[in-house]
């Protein structure tokens, strides 16, 4: 399913809270640049996956 935005997701999808809460912290701060491009927990991990390789997001 998808969401609004990455704050939606998390508080209906605890395990992407849990995802997200794992990720280094300089990952954590990529992903909150752009909150309104993750939707789902599939785009969570797509994005955490480039942002851990050094790819753009």
């Amino acid at each position: 399913m998808d969401y609004r935005d990455m704050y939606a997701l998390f508080r209906r999808e605890p395990e992407a809270k849990r995802f997200f809460d794992a990720l280094p912290d300089y990952v954590q701060d990529q992903l909150r640049i752009r909150p309104n491009g993750i939707k789902n927990l599939e785009g969570l991990k797509d994005y955490a996956h480039r942002s851990l390789h050094g790819e753009r997001v």
